[in-house]
């Protein structure tokens, strides 16, 4: 695969991320604010959110290189 393409499959990758993760974020504020909230299903949901912002931090770490590093 080229370096041009694997770039473009990252930053595809990483829009579906973010997005993913806001969905999440306001899933997760929209339970809480409910006062219904099933305390299993928002610590999944915290729990999915936080790997999400590792996959999000290793992309972009790719797609930008610590220059100083």
């Amino acid at each position: 695969m080229k370096k041009e393409q694997r770039k473009l499959l990252l930053q595809a990758k990483l829009t579906l991320l973010i997005q993913e993760h806001r969905d999440l974020d306001e899933a997760i504020a929209r339970i809480i604010e409910s006062g219904s909230a099933d305390m299993l299903l928002l610590q999944r949901m915290k729990k999915r959110k936080l790997i999400l912002k590792d996959e999000i931090r290793a992309i972009r770490k790719t797609l930008v290189p610590d220059i100083l590093a």
